[in-house]
Protein backbone atom coordinates (compact mmCIF):
# COMPACT_ATOMS: atom_id res chain seq x y z
CA UNK A 1 0.00 0.00 0.00
CA UNK A 2 1.14 3.50 -0.87
CA UNK A 3 -0.66 5.47 1.79
CA UNK A 4 0.91 8.91 2.21
CA UNK A 5 3.58 8.36 -0.46
CA UNK A 6 3.31 11.20 -2.96
CA UNK A 7 5.12 11.44 -6.29
CA UNK A 8 5.87 9.06 -9.11
CA UNK A 9 8.60 6.42 -8.91
CA UNK A 10 9.16 6.17 -12.69
CA UNK A 11 10.90 2.82 -12.31
CA UNK A 12 14.00 4.32 -10.71
CA UNK A 13 15.53 4.30 -7.26
CA UNK A 14 15.45 7.51 -5.24
CA UNK A 15 18.93 8.80 -6.14
CA UNK A 16 18.43 8.21 -9.84
CA UNK A 17 14.99 9.86 -9.73
CA UNK A 18 16.34 12.94 -7.91
CA UNK A 19 19.20 13.26 -10.41
CA UNK A 20 16.74 12.93 -13.30
CA UNK A 21 14.51 15.68 -11.93
CA UNK A 22 17.46 17.99 -11.17
CA UNK A 23 18.73 17.60 -14.74
CA UNK A 24 15.28 18.10 -16.25
CA UNK A 25 14.47 21.20 -14.16
CA UNK A 26 17.87 22.72 -14.99
CA UNK A 27 17.32 22.07 -18.69
CA UNK A 28 13.74 23.37 -18.58
CA UNK A 29 14.74 26.63 -16.89
CA UNK A 30 17.64 27.05 -19.32
CA UNK A 31 15.61 26.55 -22.52
CA UNK A 32 12.14 27.49 -21.15
CA UNK A 33 10.53 24.58 -23.03
CA UNK A 34 10.91 20.81 -23.23
CA UNK A 35 9.15 17.74 -24.57
CA UNK A 36 8.99 14.68 -22.35
CA UNK A 37 6.53 12.05 -21.17
CA UNK A 38 3.38 13.22 -19.42
CA UNK A 39 4.27 11.73 -16.03
CA UNK A 40 7.76 13.29 -16.04
CA UNK A 41 6.31 16.63 -17.19
CA UNK A 42 3.86 16.66 -14.27
CA UNK A 43 6.67 16.13 -11.76
CA UNK A 44 9.03 18.64 -13.39
CA UNK A 45 6.25 21.22 -13.57
CA UNK A 46 5.72 21.23 -9.81
CA UNK A 47 9.45 21.47 -9.05
CA UNK A 48 10.02 24.22 -11.63
CA UNK A 49 7.16 26.28 -10.20
CA UNK A 50 8.72 26.02 -6.75
CA UNK A 51 12.04 27.24 -8.18
CA UNK A 52 10.31 30.22 -9.83
CA UNK A 53 8.66 31.05 -6.51
CA UNK A 54 12.12 31.00 -4.89
CA UNK A 55 13.29 33.38 -7.60
CA UNK A 56 10.41 35.73 -6.85
CA UNK A 57 11.39 35.82 -3.16
CA UNK A 58 14.91 36.92 -4.07
CA UNK A 59 17.58 37.23 -1.42
CA UNK A 60 20.67 35.25 -0.64
CA UNK A 61 18.94 32.38 1.15
CA UNK A 62 16.52 31.76 -1.73
CA UNK A 63 19.40 31.89 -4.24
CA UNK A 64 21.38 29.32 -2.23
CA UNK A 65 18.34 27.05 -1.96
CA UNK A 66 17.91 27.23 -5.74
CA UNK A 67 21.63 26.55 -6.22
CA UNK A 68 21.33 23.43 -4.08
CA UNK A 69 18.84 21.97 -6.59
CA UNK A 70 19.69 23.52 -9.97
CA UNK A 71 22.96 22.23 -11.45
CA UNK A 72 24.22 25.34 -13.30
CA UNK A 73 25.00 28.74 -11.79
CA UNK A 74 24.12 30.48 -15.06
CA UNK A 75 20.62 29.00 -14.93
CA UNK A 76 20.15 30.23 -11.34
CA UNK A 77 21.21 33.72 -12.44
CA UNK A 78 18.76 33.54 -15.34
CA UNK A 79 16.03 32.36 -12.96
CA UNK A 80 16.52 35.26 -10.57
CA UNK A 81 17.25 38.00 -13.15
CA UNK A 82 15.13 37.11 -16.20
CA UNK A 83 12.46 34.49 -15.50
CA UNK A 84 11.16 35.44 -12.04
CA UNK A 85 10.61 39.17 -12.75
CA UNK A 86 8.19 38.14 -15.54
CA UNK A 87 5.88 36.54 -12.98
CA UNK A 88 5.87 39.12 -10.17
CA UNK A 89 2.16 39.80 -10.65
CA UNK A 90 1.19 36.09 -10.78
CA UNK A 91 0.67 33.92 -7.73
CA UNK A 92 1.24 30.61 -9.50
CA UNK A 93 0.69 28.83 -12.79
CA UNK A 94 3.98 29.81 -14.38
CA UNK A 95 4.15 26.79 -16.69
CA UNK A 96 1.83 25.11 -19.18
CA UNK A 97 1.72 21.44 -20.11
CA UNK A 98 0.25 20.50 -23.50
CA UNK A 99 -0.15 16.88 -24.55
CA UNK A 100 1.41 16.46 -27.97
CA UNK A 101 1.69 12.93 -29.40
CA UNK A 102 2.54 9.32 -28.70
CA UNK A 103 6.21 8.37 -28.95
CA UNK A 104 6.93 5.97 -31.83
CA UNK A 105 9.14 3.49 -29.97
CA UNK A 106 6.95 2.61 -26.99
CA UNK A 107 3.75 4.59 -27.60
CA UNK A 108 4.29 6.64 -24.44
CA UNK A 109 2.13 9.78 -24.20
CA UNK A 110 4.29 12.89 -24.69
CA UNK A 111 3.77 16.45 -23.51
CA UNK A 112 5.28 19.87 -24.20
CA UNK A 113 6.15 21.78 -21.04
CA UNK A 114 6.72 25.53 -21.52
CA UNK A 115 6.77 28.81 -19.63
CA UNK A 116 3.66 30.96 -19.73
CA UNK A 117 4.10 34.17 -21.71
CA UNK A 118 3.70 37.29 -19.58
CA UNK A 119 5.20 40.73 -19.29
CA UNK A 120 6.69 42.39 -22.36
CA UNK A 121 6.13 39.36 -24.60
CA UNK A 122 2.39 39.35 -23.92
CA UNK A 123 2.01 43.08 -24.59
CA UNK A 124 3.93 42.75 -27.89
CA UNK A 125 1.28 40.46 -29.33
CA UNK A 126 -1.16 42.25 -31.67
CA UNK A 127 -4.65 42.75 -30.30
CA UNK A 128 -7.77 42.25 -32.40
CA UNK A 129 -10.16 45.12 -32.82
CA UNK A 130 -13.78 44.53 -31.89
CA UNK A 131 -16.08 46.11 -34.44
CA UNK A 132 -19.28 47.22 -33.27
Amino acid sequence: MRHGNAGRQLGRDSKHRRALFRNMVTSFLEHERMETTVSKAKEVKSIAEKMITLGKKGGLHARRMALSYIKKEEVVSKLFDVISPRFLDRSGGYTRMTRTRRRLGDSAPMAMLEMMVTGEKASAAPKKKVEG
